[in-house]
């Protein structure tokens, strides 16, 4: 099976669905990645691993190796740029024009023969524009393609239990909740991969705890997916639900 994983922003594919993907490529699967940035607007590291001048091209090789470690078969990056986080912490999107970045995405399913295509929920996860740019994009590169359209998921569907609420996105249930712990070390490898994100990584959570956590200590075992197209209608059956179940701690059937 060849998958497209299509995300934002570098680590994005590590934090949100490393174990799923890790758990697709250990059983056979191809798994291609496609980034729409290097993120270029993200942190530089506490302290600093590079300037911020040269935090893209520094992302791209912590990408580069998330991927090898999830036993990715390739990585394409786009040249979309990462906006800055504005005043207030306000976050902006990458582009808005959903029709070029569809095409882009079009693309690559056709280059890879791609059979299921993953990226971020329609609500961003924490809403992040940029997150919901790339969930509108992916869908709207799918659905054109009718008859011929790969299996389309979505990351951190939302489920009662969920380790990161504020990461769930709230539309999306759960069709399939996965137990990653026996890739659980391939996932946190590709964290640590990230070093400019990791003090970002633990920064809640180490508020939370009322200490300093390691990037170990919070990485999710849970993921979950939700099936955006086709629609579910009843209990989950296609070859990539197939693969995954053996690691699904809940199924939900959700009609429509």
């Amino acid at each position: 099976m060849n998958v497209l994983a299509f995300f934002s922003h570098p680590d994005d594919e590590t934090m949100l669905a490393g174990g799923t993907l890790a758990l697709l490529a250990q059983n056979g699967a191809q798994v291609h990645y496609l980034c729409a940035t290097r993120g270029e607007g993200g942190e530089t590291g506490e302290p600093a691993v590079c300037s911020l001048e040269e935090l893209g091209k520094y992302r791209e090789q912590e990408l580069v190796c998330a991927v090898q470690k999830l036993g990715g078969r390739s990585l394409t990056l786009l040249d979309y740029i990462d906006p800055q986080v504005g005043p207030e912490n306000k976050l902006y999107s990458f582009t808005d024009n959903l029709t070029y970045l569809a095409g882009e995405i079009i693309a690559t399913i056709k280059q890879f023969g791609i059979q299921a295509v993953f990226t971020h929920g329609s609500n961003g996860e924490y809403g992040h524009p940029g997150h919901v740019t790339s969930y509108l994009a992916a869908r709207l590169a799918v659905e054109s393609l009718n008859d011929q359209a790969p299996l389309f998921y979505t990351v951190s569907a939302q489920f009662e239990g969920h380790p990161k609420p504020h990461l769930a996105n709230p539309d999306n249930p759960a069709h399939l909740v996965l137990d990653i712990g026996d890739v659980l070390e391939q996932k946190t490898q590709a964290a640590l991969c990230h070093r400019s994100q990791q003090a970002l990584f633990v920064r809640r959570a180490s508020r939370e705890a009322g200490r300093q956590m390691s990037v170990a200590e919070v990485i999710m075992r849970l993921e979950s997916l939700h099936r955006a197209y086709p629609a579910v209608n009843g209990r989950l059956d296609d070859p990539l639900a197939n693969v995954l179940r053996p690691w699904a701690v809940q199924e939900m059937p959700v009609a429509g």
